[in-house]
């Protein structure tokens, strides 16, 4: 194995441990934050596959924009700080049996559909050139709708943890 291989595999335990840390904490933010370890893991893995541009849109686009708008929602509604009960519906047993089974299901899907092949990492890339063209030609609608749908839940969270009614109590419950 090269050493680039042992990094690869070094940080893929490493984003494995901070996803299952992710799912498994009782405090949401400490979910966030394990979130964050496990998609700048991932930036680390495109940039060890030598995908540069596809490492900087998962920095800017998840790191900078997505769990930023998470803990702000987090703040904003007066989520709890510290462990949250309602946060465990009691369905663990089961939502472990489903996760290891899609995750048996990817890892066969995918090392069945990649057998024998092979990543030439000393060759120059050029199609990033394509992949950025394509990015700001064909997918920017969608992109400022995804834009549009978050900050209406940032204002929606907003609008939730600042409405009170009469009784002191948040405009949505009952």
């Amino acid at each position: 194995m090269t050493g680039q291989e042992v990094v690869f595999l070094v940080v893929g335990v490493v984003v494995l441990g901070a996803a299952v840390r992710c799912v498994t904490t009782r405090e949401l933010v400490h979910a966030a934050l394990w979130l964050v370890v496990a998609l700048g893991g991932l930036a680390v893995q495109y940039l060890l596959l030598t995908a540069e541009f596809v490492a900087w849109v998962q920095v800017l686009i998840y790191l900078g924009s997505v769990v930023v708008l998470l803990l702000f929602g987090l703040m904003l509604t007066r989520a709890p700080i510290g462990p949250s009960p309602d946060a465990d519906s009691g369905n663990r047993p089961v939502a472990l049996a489903v996760s290891l089974g899609s995750a048996a299901a990817l890892v066969v899907l995918v090392v069945d559909a990649f057998r024998g092949a092979w990543i030439e990492l000393d060759r120059p890339h050029g199609e990033s050139g394509q992949i950025g063209a394509s990015l700001f030609r064909d997918w920017v609608l969608p992109f400022e709708a995804l834009s549009v749908l978050l900050l209406a839940a940032l204002v929606g969270a907003i609008v939730v943890s600042r409405t009170r009614d009469a009784a002191g109590r948040n405009g949505g419950e009952g």
